[in-house]
């Protein structure tokens, strides 16, 4: 397996053609074009290819934020569903090429119902939950996203940090549960959490599955949906990580109750 710079268009159909089998178009077209790489590209900006042997399995796009900020936006990164390992190594490559070129943090956004995306960003590279955005995209058409509604998390990974961030849970409250059915099932944050100097670990859940939910009961999945938007996004700021079981750990700071 090879990571490496895209730099011929021929490369980057294959990149376009890699993101259409991942997130396969709808009304509005493909997610991004050939020549919007190329131009992004010229202008210095971040797009490699993970192959194996001479096959593009994996490619990952980000663009350089406002010059002072010292930073990059990460647009989008995917893997073919075979070589779901190597999406780590796509992100350190990233890394190391940002802080070549004098980055400082990366930025992206990803749906905040998956949680094995959450685990990934927050907990293995240790990125930190910057802003709850509802309905980032307006509508989109995609086969895997449409009807779905937009909402993201959006995550800053600061690279003087290190690589990834053990979570523990310790005695905590579930503030939203999963429901007997697989729904959501809110909590309540009220005098009856306990009381703490040094605050309350909340335990915010996520679907076991959000993308068969999708297929199977859309439904619940929009009440998963306006659910952890509900909980999730006053308490963002206070995210501290993700747990294996599919929970978003947050420290809330002592009340003094």
């Amino acid at each position: 397996m090879r990571i490496r710079q895209l730099t011929t268009i021929a490369e980057m159909t294959a990149a376009v053609d890699l993101f259409d089998a991942l997130w396969p178009p709808g009304d509005a077209g493909s997610l991004i074009q050939p020549e919007m790489l190329r131009a992004l590209t010229k202008a210095g900006n971040y797009l490699a290819g993970a192959f194996d042997e001479d096959r593009l399995v994996g490619a990952c796009l980000g663009f350089f934020g406002p010059p002072a900020s010292r930073s990059m936006h990460s647009h989008v990164a995917g893997v073919s569903a075979q070589h779901a390992g190597i999406g780590l190594a796509l992100k350190l490559d990233q890394r190391e090429w940002a802080l070549r070129h004098g980055v400082e943090t990366i930025s992206w956004t990803f749906d905040p119902l998956v949680g094995r995306n959450a685990y990934f960003n927050l907990t293995k590279l240790g990125a930190t939950a910057a802003e709850y955005l509802p309905d980032f995209y307006g509508e989109m058409t995609d086969g895997v996203n449409q009807g779905a509604g937009s909402d993201r998390l959006l995550v800053s990974w600061d690279l003087a940090a290190p690589v990834g961030r053990p979570v523990e849970r310790g005695d905590a409250v579930i503030v939203l549960g999963r429901a007997a059915d697989g729904g959501p099932e809110i909590g309540s944050l009220d005098d009856s959490l306990p009381a703490s100097p040094d605050g309350v670990t909340l335990l915010i859940a996520t679907p076991s599955d959000i993308a068969a939910l999708r297929r199977t009961d859309p439904a619940m999945a929009n009440a998963w949906r306006v659910a952890l938007r509900e909980v999730l996004s006053p308490l963002v700021g206070e995210v501290a990580g993700f747990d294996r079981a599919g929970f978003y750990v947050v420290r809330q700071k002592g009340t003094g109750r």
